[in-house]
């Protein structure tokens, strides 16, 4: 790691959380670093992000989830049966259009196209890509401009449509906070995060403290989410994280892997709709838990939202989990019994 451009790169994400705080625009601890990275990264300036620190904060938001996790959570889980069985569906078609429109309309090599259609962790889906002689740079860029466009119209929506509030905080502040739940909640993070990672979990920054924070919580030690401090230090590292990905980019790969990705997107946000609106119609969720559980973004991006919105988080979690799950388990089993045409 570059200690100049790491200090380069916070000092940008800065610049745009305080100028999107200055403006009292919504969601400036994210669309403040995100916006600010991402044109610095356009313009070729060379920044840095340092991944255990990226993945130290995404632990908040594990926290977070887990935190709200009681005995009602599991009591509530068979009412969902009705909607969690249109993630796989919706899974399969949307990874069938993904691979129909990068394969064959725009010609990308098959495990390319496979594996940057798959909704599911960045991560994974370059390690599997990579491990089949995918173009790991084009899976990267694809993922991240699909969260990227995600991140920026799903707060749109919300607002405009739905009347969601994103200029109240995410929580009480840390001054009204109990000593010892805070400490209860950064060991929580720490053990959740280095346990999961040590038995190779998926997702370990986020399902290991997760599932460490809702123990504590079901036994009654954990009594509260982290802080607003700590929700917005997630954002600001998750914007930070998204636009870094996008240094180093050519004219080629912006024509080419964006503009793909772009393309996708629409057919993402079309799929969604028509979901999201027989859901709506059949009367299974409310509008807000119903968009931001079955819209196919970043897991944590999702995450962050639905507690700024203060959406029933057992809701918009058990979808998002489900949905991992599936890919990351079922997609090399699919890719490996795909029909032979789309392979060549």
């Amino acid at each position: 790691m570059s200690t100049r451009k790491f200090i380069f790169t916070h000092i940008v994400a800065l610049t745009g959380a305080i100028s999107f705080l200055y403006l009292g625009l919504p969601l400036p601890w994210l669309f403040g670093p995100l916006f600010g990275c991402l044109v610095t990264a356009l313009l070729g300036a060379q920044l840095e992000g340092y991944k255990p620190l990226s993945d130290g904060m995404r632990t908040i938001l594990g926290v977070a989830v887990g935190a709200t996790v009681t005995p009602a959570f599991f009591m509530s889980l068979p009412s969902l049966a009705s909607t969690l069985i249109i993630v796989p569906i919706m899974t399969l078609m949307i990874g069938l259009s993904g691979v129909i429109y990068f394969r064959r309309l725009l010609n990308f090599d098959f495990p390319t196209a496979y594996y940057a259609s798959m909704p599911g962790g960045l991560q994974d889906m370059i390690v599997f890509g990579e491990e089949a002689g995918a173009n790991v740079r084009s899976i990267s860029l694809i993922h991240a401009t699909r969260v990227l466009i995600i991140v920026v119209i799903l707060p749109i929506l919300l607002t405009t449509i739905w009347h969601a509030n994103l200029l109240a905080p995410p929580g009480p502040s840390v001054n009204s906070f109990d000593p010892t739940q805070i400490i209860l909640l950064i060991l929580c993070a720490i053990v959740g995060w280095r346990g999961a990672k040590a038995i190779g979990m998926f997702g370990a920054s986020i399902l290991g403290p997760m599932i460490v924070a809702s123990i504590a919580s079901l036994l009654g030690y954990l009594t509260t989410r982290p802080p607003a401090e700590a929700i917005w230090a997630a954002q600001y590292f998750i914007a930070l994280s998204i636009g870094v990905k996008y240094v180093g980019i050519t004219v080629r790969e912006l024509r080419r892997d964006v503009v793909a990705a772009i393309g996708f997107c629409a057919i993402l946000i079309c799929l969604t709709f028509i979901v999201v609106e027989g859901v709506l119609i059949l009367g299974l969720a409310p509008p807000i838990e119903a968009i931001l559980a079955l819209t196919p973004g970043g897991q944590a991006e999702m995450v962050v939202l639905a507690i700024i919105v203060g959406a029933d988080m057992t809701f918009v979690v058990a979808h998002h989990l489900l949905r991992l799950i599936f890919v990351i388990t079922g997609a090399p089993i699919i890719a490996a019994i795909l029909p032979k045409r789309f392979t060549h």
